[in-house]
């Protein structure tokens, strides 16, 4: 699978709906997420309109990865 220009990938941090994400892992094609502070994860309803915030490398240059 390819990162392409604008897609969330594994670290990123995303929007779902009204809530902030990171991408934790690809499962079969299927993204996974878990809150930005937290808890369990859950397959992505519909990858197509995750809204990436930061992607990884922007979150480890702030420390936060």
């Amino acid at each position: 699978m390819t990162v392409e220009e604008g897609r969330p990938w594994v670290g990123d941090e995303v929007m779902e709906g009204r809530t902030r994400a990171v991408v934790t892992d690809v499962r079969d094609g299927v993204l996974w997420l878990r809150r930005v502070q937290g808890g369990h994860e859950w397959p992505a309803q519909d990858p197509e309109r995750l809204t990436v915030l930061r992607t990884r490398a922007q979150r480890i240059a702030a420390g936060e990865a």
